[in-house]
């Protein structure tokens, strides 16, 4: 039997499949730090020891994106080491934190699959849970992914294509781990914006900006153990119609998310992705910045937190955030890279 390991093409792939993958990873406090040096995130709750004691948590949780993106990074191999691209996402729910020291342990099941007219490749739907070395759920999410086919004539099944959520509902959102003391969280930040601050509709335009490097997107996908060849392979790239590697989209999130900061100053975190797109590939040298919208707001009546649903926009190479436009003649604005309609937890005010 042959030891080469060349990933799985759409053909291979087939509903209800199982794929347990490989390698669990525990991570540390230094994952938590080269995050930061990566991204420039200065989320508080997730920096400051301090912060977060006085907010009820044992001690600093790691980055929910950092989470992501190493369960992601394990999924890779058995799905999308063949892609040509990842597609979307949806029903990404954030169950419990994850602290310095946890391991996590990542299965998928194959939900849908559907070939492309072209027969050259094919779509493959995946829901992915991770665990806790306590076999507890900390993340779950769907995803869908264009994958090659090996061979453009092998035949395929009947296309099945899941019926998606358009959001995570409030009552499936896990807040039971906020504690009465998590507003002191704005005496970290400095900044008294709460959740009753923010009206829906709002825009929010964030001020900074960060120039994606090659030392950047290289190490962060090293970082999350994601071997895909389109960002590690710069060889075989060249010859790729993009003609150079992409910068995995999962940085690219971690980014905005970390540039949002300003102006989501008291935000706990990520409790759930609803939906998502990249929109346009994201190349060492561009430089990405963000403007937020809030869709919805949430309350949870005796709970200390409420949450806001946002529509978090990426750009690339606009002069700042207020450039951004959403769309261009009934499309994404060409300058658009990320469209991520997410929610996310803040104290309420009352409870302080």
């Amino acid at each position: 039997m042959s030891k080469s390991r060349t990933g799985n093409f759409f053909e291979d792939f087939r509903l209800g499949q199982r794929l347990v993958h490989a390698t669990p990873r525990t991570l540390t406090a230094a994952d938590q730090s080269l995050y930061i040096a990566l991204t420039g995130s200065r989320a508080c709750l997730h920096s400051a020891d301090t912060v977060a004691r006085a907010a009820g948590f044992e001690r600093r949780p790691l980055e929910d994106l950092l989470v992501f993106n190493t369960a992601f990074g394990k999924t890779v191999p058995d799905v999308s080491l063949n892609a040509v691209a990842n597609l979307g996402y949806a029903d990404l729910r954030f169950a419990e934190p994850v602290y310095d020291g946890d391991t996590l342990s990542v299965a998928s099941e194959v939900v849908g699959l559907k070939e492309n007219s072209s027969r050259k490749t094919g779509v493959v739907y995946v829901r992915s849970i991770a665990r806790n070395q306590h076999q507890r759920e900390v993340l779950s999410w769907v995803r869908w992914v264009m994958v090659h086919k090996r061979d453009e004539h092998a035949p395929v099944g009947t296309a099945v294509v899941p019926d998606l959520p358009a959001r995570v509902e409030p009552g499936a959102l896990s807040i039971a781990h906020f504690a009465p003391a998590i507003g002191s969280v704005v005496h970290g930040t400095g900044v008294d914006d709460l959740w009753e601050d923010y009206a829906v509709g709002e825009r929010i335009d964030h001020g900074s900006a960060m120039t994606v490097n090659d030392s950047d997107h290289s190490t962060a996908t090293r970082l999350y153990q994601n071997t895909a060849k389109g960002h590690f392979d710069a060889h075989s790239m060249a010859s790729s119609s993009m003609g150079r590697r992409l910068v995995y989209g999962g940085h690219v999130m971690s980014i905005c998310k970390a540039l949002a900061y300003d102006g989501l100053e008291n935000s706990l975190g990520l409790l759930a992705i609803n939906g998502g797109s990249h929109v346009a590939p994201v190349f060492a040298g561009d430089t990405v910045c963000c403007a937020t919208t809030v869709l919805d707001k949430f309350d949870f009546p005796g709970a200390p937190v409420g949450a806001l649903r946002l529509r978090l926009i990426g750009a690339k190479n606009v002069v700042g955030a207020a450039a951004i436009r959403l769309t261009h003649e009934g499309r994404h604005a060409p300058e658009v890279v990320l469209d991520l309609d997410c929610t996310i937890a803040i104290p309420k005010r009352h409870h302080r």
